[in-house]
């Protein structure tokens, strides 16, 4: 399923999107079961299927499959009457990776690292697709990073890379956006990328039976329509079960925390000449098999 959380009529909900509309999640649960009762957040739904699978009873996310799967056509909400958030509003977590391409660590003249270069955002800087990335005057490099997203389903601690598939529930499209200009201003990267909306996600997570391996897949960003980067997830240096393994190593993972894996070549910072994002531009991360996650960068 591609999962939503989405702003309707004053009211924060759960959805799946479906032929580009949305199924409201708590109503299809209503109609088809009468007396199951669905999780208000998509950490919250997230944190039911763990339990769900550690005590052996059926899955929740098997259960909104055959739900959605009874709704009919007009009982869609268009997808342009409600506003999309993302699809995690507030997880515990939410960890990058630096130089995951070795395309990308090569245009930046940096080596490709030895471990995985790991910095954090915060759950403010969450943005759903369509959102505005407000820009701060103190700012005025401001990029683009089209990464895919890792979003985990169920609690892990140092869990082995054999078995760290089975701890995410699902991936989605996000948008490292960098102020170059905060984040080398130290040998640490984080206050150029934390700032507020600086972490588009979305539009939905899209669970792993649909997206079983996530190392193929085009990725590509566009601003303003023009390509900017195209890449593939097999070219990552660490792979997504490495990487969870690694994580899980030092913090554990509980559900619905973020992971950016890294982003291809092709960044504005690294063009000759430099190219960055500007008041009124727009900027798209496609994703094959997942979405477009669109959003306009607005000056404060």
């Amino acid at each position: 399923m591609h999962l939503v959380t989405y702003h309707y009529k004053q009211a924060t909900r759960l959805g799946a999107l479906v032929d580009h509309a949305i199924v409201d999640l708590a109503t299809a649960v209503e109609r088809h079961f009468h007396t199951i009762r669905l999780p208000e957040t998509m950490i919250d739904l997230l944190r039911a299927d763990d339990t769900a699978q550690q005590e052996n009873h059926q899955s929740p996310l098997a259960v909104l499959d055959e739900a959605v799967h009874h709704m009919r056509p007009y009982e869609r909400l268009p997808l342009d009457e409600v506003t999309l958030l993302p699809p995690v509003l507030t997880p515990e977590k939410v960890i990058c990776l630096g130089l995951n391409y070795r395309a990308h660590a090569a245009e930046k003249q940096m080596a490709a690292p030895d471990y995985p270069m790991l910095f954090h955002k915060t759950a403010g800087s969450l943005l759903g697709a369509g959102g505005a990335i407000r820009v701060p005057p103190v700012v005025k490099q401001v990029d683009y990073e089209g990464e895919l997203a890792v979003i985990i389903g169920r609690t892990c601690y140092n869990v082995s890379a054999e078995n760290a598939l089975d701890y995410v529930a699902g991936y989605s499209c996000a948008n490292d956006v960098s102020a170059r200009d905060w984040q080398y201003r130290t040998k640490q990267f984080t206050q150029g990328k934390m700032l507020d909306t600086f972490c588009p996600l979305g539009p939905a997570l899209v669970t792993t039976d649909e997206l079983p391996d996530p190392h193929n897949l085009r990725i590509r960003t566009l601003l303003n329509g023009a390509v900017m980067q195209d890449g593939h997830t097999s070219a990552m240096i660490f792979n997504v079960p490495f990487i969870v393994s690694y994580i899980s190593q030092i913090a554990t993972l509980k559900p619905g925390d973020v992971i950016l894996t890294g982003t291809p070549e092709g960044v504005g910072f690294a063009r000759d000449p430099q190219l960055f994002m500007q008041h009124g531009d727009t900027i798209t991360v496609e994703i094959e098999r997942i979405g477009t996650l669109t959003n306009t960068i607005v000056a404060q």
